[in-house]
C-alpha cells in the first residue's frame, strides 16, 4: 500500500513554470513506476509523463515533450514534474500515480493521489 500526496499546483501565466511534487508514503517507493496524468473539465484523463523505478526510463505525451520533465528522488520518496512554457491548454487537475510493474503510458496504475490544480492564464 502506498499513499500519494501531490503539491505545487497553482495559478501561473502562460509561458511560466511550475514544479509539481508527489510525496509517497512507505519504504518501498523505489519499486514503483510513477506517472503523472491530468484531467481538464469536460475531458478524459490523459497521460502526461512516466518514469521507471530507477529513473533511467521516461515517457512523455507528445503535447508536453520538450516542455515538461519528470524526475524522482527515491531517497525522498518523491516524484517531480517540472513544467515549463506552460500553455492555457495545460490547465487541469494533475494526478500522480504508482504501479508495481513496468513503466507505462496507460492508466492502469495501482495507486493515485488526490490531485493538484494547475491553472494557466493567457
Amino acid at each position: 500500500q502506498v499513499q500519494l500526496v501531490e503539491s505545487g499546483g497553482g495559478l501561473v501565466q502562460a509561458g511560466g513554470s511550475l514544479r509539481l511534487s508527489c510525496a509517497a508514503s512507505g519504504r518501498t517507493f523505489s519499486i514503483y513506476a510513477m506517472g503523472w496524468f491530468r484531467q481538464a473539465p469536460g475531458k478524459e484523463r490523459e497521460f502526461v509523463a512516466a518514469i521507471s523505478q530507477s529513473g533511467r526510463i521516461t515517457y512523455y505525451a507528445d503535447s508536453v515533450k520538450g516542455r515538461f520533465t519528470i524526475s524522482r528522488d527515491n531517497a525522498k520518496n518523491t516524484v517531480y514534474l517540472q513544467m515549463n512554457s506552460l500553455k492555457p491548454d495545460d490547465a487541469a487537475v494533475y494526478y500522480c500515480a504508482a504501479r508495481n510493474t513496468v513503466i507505462s503510458r496507460d492508466d492502469k496504475y495501482d495507486y493515485w493521489g488526490q490531485g493538484t490544480q494547475v491553472t494557466v492564464s493567457s
